[in-house]
């Protein structure tokens, strides 16, 4: 048997309901799962499946998939003109349907019923996209993407699923290519790491404006990690209000997310905080809202206190966080967004400047902010507590 690339027998062999393929440019991924379509059919004669073939746009998926697809009927000659139907982009192969779709065409995404869905490129598409595709996937799903996208909703909420499988591929995974397409892909090395990183070695890409680009991601606080506070961030209408618990084992900070809702008043705010604090822990509150912070103190009888601000102290806060290992526990589900998405803020020649960028979704995150300010700082010269 002639030999194959590394995706071709990572997708022949895996037995999940949900397989994703993440690889660099020419791992071959595409063409193979495309070869394994393929060759299910032809060792499944008249079962009847229908396997859809979707990315986002037509031409995209004519200039990729449909392309391999026809490429190999012809090379294993077994292409028939009477079993292509060219107006509704469906191929009859051995008593199986092979459909070509795009995600505007809601009404065959969101229709028909199919047994095998190949997701082309999938980051290109929604998180509601797949949950419709999934719901009218009987047996198997199957996507593929080049991992440029540094967020994306692939690893937050398909790839932690327990019927999931994860491939990663790359160039050197293809036993096809010339020696000059393996020399244009190894000169990323040298012109763009991060570049390198995705399209190279088909790793997850670095979010280089990223304020807190490394942070960890736990079950559950230790037990050995002390108290320290409690952070709160007000809101209301448009902004929600975030209360966070700030935990401490040496330079480690470990994050609970309590909190994360708009609309609240300060007596739903209190009502929360009784089921929550205990034993008149304290809460370190954004003090730009002293008359809230009163109202807390007075009336529901909690151990609050404003943040201390001064002079830059949203910088010298991010300053504080950053010199601790930061571990976020994974139902902190609004904290973990808001710490992947906040970037620094660049100038018009596209340079970082040393203050984050305005109007971000930062709710959480300044609850973490005030905590350390209070609590790990001893002034606004930059020292800190580290016991």
């Amino acid at each position: 048997m002639m030999k194959q690339s590394k995706s071709y027998y990572d997708c022949k062999n895996c037995d999940t309901r949900v397989q994703i393929h993440q690889g660099g440019t020419r791992s071959g991924k595409t063409f193979s799962i495309t070869m394994c379509l393929i060759e299910w059919c032809v060792n499944n004669p008249n079962a009847g499946w229908v396997i859809t073939i979707i990315r986002k746009t037509m031409p995209s998926l004519k200039a990729s998939v449909m392309r391999d697809f026809f490429q190999i009927l012809e090379n294993e000659g077994i292409y028939s003109e009477a079993n292509h139907n060219k107006s509704s982009s469906q191929y009859l192969l051995y008593g199986n349907v092979i459909e070509f779709v795009s995600i505007a065409e809601p009404q065959r995404i969101r229709g028909r019923k199919r047994h095998i869905a190949f997701l082309n490129e999938c980051n290109e598409l929604t998180f509601e996209d797949f949950t419709q595709i999934i719901l009218r996937t009987s047996e198997i799903m199957i996507m593929d993407f080049n991992p440029s996208d540094v967020f994306s909703w692939i690893y937050d909420k398909v790839m932690t699923r327990d019927d999931c499988s994860f491939f990663q591929s790359t160039y050197l995974d293809n036993p096809f290519l010339d020696e000059n397409t393996i020399k244009e892909i190894e000169y990323l090395k040298l012109t763009d790491a991060n570049y390198w990183r995705v399209f190279g070695l088909g790793e997850r890409g670095l979010n280089i404006s990223a304020i807190f680009p490394h942070f960890n991601q736990v079950d559950e606080i230790p037990e050995r990690a002390k108290f320290i506070s409690f952070g709160l961030d007000w809101g209301f209408t448009n902004d929600p209000t975030a209360l966070i618990s700030v935990y401490k084992d040496g330079l480690d900070l470990y994050v609970q997310e309590h909190l994360y809702e708009t609309g609240l008043t300060n007596t739903d705010i209190s009502r929360r905080l009784e089921d929550i604090v205990e034993n008149r822990q304290e809460i370190v509150a954004d003090s730009s809202e002293p008359k809230s912070i009163t109202e807390l103190y007075r009336k529901g009888g909690f151990n609050i206190v404003g943040a201390k601000k001064g002079p830059d102290s949203v910088r010298m806060g991010i300053d504080v966080m950053k010199r601790h290992r930061i571990y976020i526990t994974k139902e902190s589900i609004n904290l973990i967004k808001e710490m992947q998405s906040y970037k620094w803020k660049t100038n018009r020649d596209g340079n970082q400047i040393n203050e984050p960028e305005a109007n971000q979704k930062d709710h959480a995150i300044d609850a973490l902010r005030y905590v350390c300010l209070n609590k790990l700082m001893e002034n606004y010269s930059g020292k800190y507590y580290v016991s």
